[in-house]
């Protein structure tokens, strides 16, 4: 079967990985607390009409800040190494406090140009999470117990922000809420916080199976929680490509899917669609995606593909803080007629 990820470099650049620099990064520009709020409103096209002169400035405000993203590109492309160091650092930091802020760019009508630019900036930011992940998933390995010292890693707060946002928003949305006995997460790297914050603060009885197409990444995570007798008995990982994982998802009340699997929006489809054929019904799907000026940092997943994919579209949040991922809450449907017709450009899912 097609493999839908690559291994680059002992797994550094990997597409079964969630790119958390970027985010990370951010949480040093700006720390909020943003309520959540949804409105299931559909879109109108009174809602679109635009001012002529504020097109203009709109127009000028996007090409400003696709030349200094070039600019940015252009740089880290250059840059002997993407391991952590002070000029790694200081350039992804510029990055992300560009792109962070809201903006009125749709990267998805950029032109062929800039596009290329986009796919090879993403595959450049995934590198250099790989490798600072790896950097202290290595460090933390060597503590008699590591889960007692993850805040050595100076962006841990935020995958306590993602994931409290992610059961926040399946609690919520997922029809008679969410008590999973076993819940899959594909794509978890050398550093599965996000596993390990929803076991440890939000589902207390959950079983983790945790996916990556990276041996190396798994047994460093694994090492993660020998010391720990609760969450450690509840996590296994496993190393495989998600286009060879068929009957094993029917076993799975949640997947989670990581932001990088899949990095063009065809192969992000045929991830979610290969999903759709195997999960069971009711199941429930947490896909990371990105909006505006974020979809610099991560791939866009267009809800519609989801719906083709055989699932029904509940939520689609995009927070204005430093998490950067969107969020889009699914359910596994037989319908998907019905689907691809709910989950349209007009859809009927929540937007928060």
């Amino acid at each position: 079967m097609h493999s839908f990820a690559s291994s680059i470099d002992e797994c550094s650049r990997r597409q079964l990985h969630i790119p958390r620099a970027p985010r990370s990064i951010a949480h040093q520009a700006a720390r909020s607390t943003t309520p959540l709020h949804s409105t299931p409103v559909p879109q109108s096209s009174s809602s679109t009409r635009q001012v002529p002169g504020k097109v203009d400035a709109q127009n000028k405000e996007v090409d400003a800040l696709v030349h200094k993203i070039t600019g940015l590109h252009a740089a880290i492309a250059k840059l002997p190494s993407l391991s952590p160091s002070p000029d790694v650092d200081a350039l992804f930091t510029d990055l992300v406090t560009v792109c962070v802020p809201p903006s009125p760019v749709d990267v998805t009508k950029l032109g062929p140009e800039a596009q290329e630019m986009r796919e090879g900036l993403i595959r450049l930011c995934s590198e250099a999470e790989g490798k600072l992940e790896a950097h202290y998933s290595y460090m933390l390995a060597a503590f008699d117990n590591p889960l007692d010292h993850l805040g050595i890693f100076p962006y841990y707060s935020n995958y306590i922000d993602l994931s409290k946002l992610e059961y926040e928003l399946l609690a919520r949305y997922v029809p008679g809420g969410i008590a999973p006995a076993r819940v899959a997460f594909i794509g978890s790297g050398p550093l599965p916080f996000s596993s390990y914050v929803l076991a440890a603060r939000h589902l207390p009885d959950t079983m983790f199976d945790n996916y990556d197409l990276c041996g190396a990444a798994n047994d460093r995570a694994s090492k993660l929680f020998r010391a720990d007798k609760d969450v450690g008995a509840r996590m296994s990982f496993h190393t495989a490509d998600v286009a060879d994982l068929a009957g094993e998802l029917a076993a799975y009340d949640v997947v989670f899917l990581a932001a990088l699997v899949g990095m063009a929006a065809e192969d992000k489809a045929k991830v979610i669609a290969h999903l759709g054929a195997h999960m069971a019904d009711g199941a429930a799907l947490v896909v990371r995606s990105a909006h505006a000026a974020r979809g610099f940092l991560y791939p866009i997943v267009d809800p519609q593909d989801i719906g083709r994919g055989g699932f029904e579209v509940l939520a689609v949040c995009h927070p204005d803080d430093d998490v950067v991922n969107s969020v889009i809450i699914a359910q596994k449907s037989k319908d998907m007629h019905a689907n691809e017709h709910r989950n349209g450009r007009g859809g009927q899912y929540a937007r928060c």
